[in-house]
Protein backbone atom coordinates (compact mmCIF):
# COMPACT_ATOMS: atom_id res chain seq x y z
CA UNK A 1 0.00 0.00 0.00
CA UNK A 2 1.50 3.44 -1.03
CA UNK A 3 2.23 5.49 2.07
CA UNK A 4 3.19 9.80 2.22
CA UNK A 5 7.23 7.60 3.04
CA UNK A 6 7.09 6.50 -0.59
CA UNK A 7 7.12 10.33 -2.26
CA UNK A 8 10.42 12.38 -2.38
CA UNK A 9 10.75 15.47 -3.16
CA UNK A 10 13.59 18.50 -3.56
CA UNK A 11 13.84 20.52 -0.91
CA UNK A 12 14.41 24.56 -1.34
CA UNK A 13 18.14 23.94 -1.53
CA UNK A 14 17.80 22.02 -4.23
CA UNK A 15 18.75 18.49 -2.40
CA UNK A 16 15.73 15.13 -3.28
CA UNK A 17 14.45 14.19 -0.44
CA UNK A 18 12.85 10.88 0.51
CA UNK A 19 9.45 11.23 2.57
CA UNK A 20 11.10 7.85 3.82
CA UNK A 21 13.21 9.78 6.41
CA UNK A 22 10.20 11.24 8.48
CA UNK A 23 9.36 7.53 8.95
CA UNK A 24 8.12 7.47 12.46
CA UNK A 25 7.08 10.97 12.62
CA UNK A 26 3.44 12.34 12.45
CA UNK A 27 3.54 14.91 9.56
CA UNK A 28 1.80 17.99 8.70
CA UNK A 29 1.64 18.67 4.98
CA UNK A 30 0.91 22.49 4.10
CA UNK A 31 1.18 24.24 0.47
CA UNK A 32 2.39 27.89 1.94
CA UNK A 33 2.80 31.20 0.33
CA UNK A 34 4.79 34.41 1.04
CA UNK A 35 1.92 37.06 0.39
CA UNK A 36 -1.54 35.65 1.20
CA UNK A 37 -3.97 36.58 4.16
CA UNK A 38 -3.33 33.36 5.56
CA UNK A 39 0.80 33.79 6.00
CA UNK A 40 0.49 35.00 9.52
CA UNK A 41 -0.25 30.82 9.93
CA UNK A 42 3.64 30.38 9.83
CA UNK A 43 3.45 31.52 13.34
CA UNK A 44 1.38 29.05 14.25
CA UNK A 45 3.09 26.17 11.86
CA UNK A 46 5.91 27.35 13.81
CA UNK A 47 5.01 27.15 17.19
CA UNK A 48 3.30 23.47 16.36
CA UNK A 49 7.25 22.13 15.29
CA UNK A 50 8.37 23.68 18.64
CA UNK A 51 5.81 21.99 20.69
CA UNK A 52 5.56 18.65 19.23
CA UNK A 53 9.19 18.04 17.54
CA UNK A 54 10.82 16.49 20.25
CA UNK A 55 7.62 14.12 20.68
CA UNK A 56 8.04 13.11 16.92
CA UNK A 57 6.23 15.76 14.74
CA UNK A 58 7.38 17.51 11.75
CA UNK A 59 5.74 20.42 9.30
CA UNK A 60 6.42 20.06 6.16
CA UNK A 61 5.60 23.13 4.17
CA UNK A 62 5.45 23.10 0.12
CA UNK A 63 5.74 26.77 -1.62
CA UNK A 64 2.70 26.87 -4.42
CA UNK A 65 2.30 29.72 -6.54
CA UNK A 66 -0.70 28.58 -8.03
CA UNK A 67 -3.65 30.89 -5.82
CA UNK A 68 -3.32 34.19 -6.56
CA UNK A 69 0.21 34.19 -7.94
CA UNK A 70 0.54 34.88 -3.68
CA UNK A 71 4.32 32.94 -3.70
CA UNK A 72 6.12 34.49 -6.58
CA UNK A 73 9.38 34.30 -5.45
CA UNK A 74 12.69 31.85 -6.14
CA UNK A 75 13.02 29.15 -3.64
CA UNK A 76 16.36 31.10 -1.77
CA UNK A 77 14.14 34.20 -1.22
CA UNK A 78 10.97 32.04 0.41
CA UNK A 79 13.43 30.68 2.37
CA UNK A 80 14.71 33.68 3.30
CA UNK A 81 11.42 35.27 3.91
CA UNK A 82 10.25 32.12 6.25
CA UNK A 83 13.21 32.96 8.38
CA UNK A 84 13.35 36.64 8.45
CA UNK A 85 9.72 37.01 9.11
CA UNK A 86 9.08 33.94 11.65
CA UNK A 87 12.58 31.66 12.25
CA UNK A 88 10.73 28.79 10.51
CA UNK A 89 13.21 25.86 11.77
CA UNK A 90 10.69 22.96 9.61
CA UNK A 91 11.73 22.14 6.64
CA UNK A 92 10.64 24.38 3.20
CA UNK A 93 10.67 22.83 -0.11
CA UNK A 94 11.28 23.56 -3.48
CA UNK A 95 8.05 25.56 -5.03
CA UNK A 96 5.74 23.07 -6.88
CA UNK A 97 1.93 22.85 -8.44
CA UNK A 98 -0.53 21.25 -6.21
CA UNK A 99 -3.32 21.20 -9.16
CA UNK A 100 -3.56 20.11 -12.63
CA UNK A 101 -1.43 18.34 -14.59
CA UNK A 102 1.70 19.83 -13.40
CA UNK A 103 0.80 18.90 -9.91
CA UNK A 104 3.32 17.32 -7.84
CA UNK A 105 2.67 13.52 -7.07
CA UNK A 106 2.79 13.26 -3.16
CA UNK A 107 0.08 16.82 -3.93
CA UNK A 108 -1.72 14.35 -6.20
CA UNK A 109 -1.61 11.10 -3.45
CA UNK A 110 -3.34 13.42 -0.61
CA UNK A 111 -5.92 14.65 -2.73
CA UNK A 112 -6.52 11.57 -3.53
CA UNK A 113 -6.34 9.77 0.21
CA UNK A 114 -8.43 13.25 0.92
CA UNK A 115 -10.61 14.69 -1.19
CA UNK A 116 -12.15 18.18 0.25
CA UNK A 117 -15.63 19.31 0.63
CA UNK A 118 -16.12 20.70 -2.56
CA UNK A 119 -14.06 18.35 -4.60
CA UNK A 120 -10.63 16.85 -4.26
CA UNK A 121 -8.15 19.93 -5.83
CA UNK A 122 -6.90 22.05 -3.47
CA UNK A 123 -9.02 25.31 -3.37
CA UNK A 124 -5.97 28.26 -1.57
CA UNK A 125 -3.25 28.04 0.38
CA UNK A 126 -2.29 26.75 3.83
CA UNK A 127 -4.28 23.56 3.17
CA UNK A 128 -2.93 21.10 5.49
CA UNK A 129 -2.64 16.96 5.50
CA UNK A 130 -2.40 15.79 8.98
CA UNK A 131 -0.11 12.24 8.37
CA UNK A 132 0.33 9.43 10.98
CA UNK A 133 3.75 7.94 12.09
CA UNK A 134 3.68 5.35 9.51
CA UNK A 135 2.70 7.58 6.38
CA UNK A 136 -0.63 7.45 6.14
CA UNK A 137 -3.05 10.55 5.48
CA UNK A 138 -5.65 10.77 8.34
CA UNK A 139 -7.19 14.07 8.12
CA UNK A 140 -7.29 17.19 6.23
CA UNK A 141 -7.70 20.60 6.99
CA UNK A 142 -9.12 23.67 5.01
CA UNK A 143 -6.70 27.29 5.28
CA UNK A 144 -8.96 28.63 7.56
CA UNK A 145 -8.59 26.38 10.25
CA UNK A 146 -5.58 27.71 12.16
CA UNK A 147 -2.78 25.50 13.19
CA UNK A 148 -3.22 25.25 16.84
CA UNK A 149 -6.56 23.85 16.10
CA UNK A 150 -4.88 20.58 15.09
CA UNK A 151 -3.39 20.28 18.55
CA UNK A 152 -5.50 17.38 19.85
CA UNK A 153 -5.03 15.42 16.87
CA UNK A 154 -1.33 16.31 16.56
CA UNK A 155 -1.19 14.76 20.40
CA UNK A 156 -3.46 11.51 19.49
CA UNK A 157 -0.87 10.50 17.00
CA UNK A 158 2.30 10.96 19.16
Amino acid sequence: MTTVHDFTAKLGNGTEQSLSAYAGRALLIVNVASKCGFTPQYKGLQALQEEYGPRGFEVLAFPCNQFGAQEPGTDAEIASFCDTSYRVTFPIFSKIAVNGAEAHPLYSFLKKQKGGILGDGIKWNFTKFLVDKQGNVVSRHAPTTKPEALKREIEALL
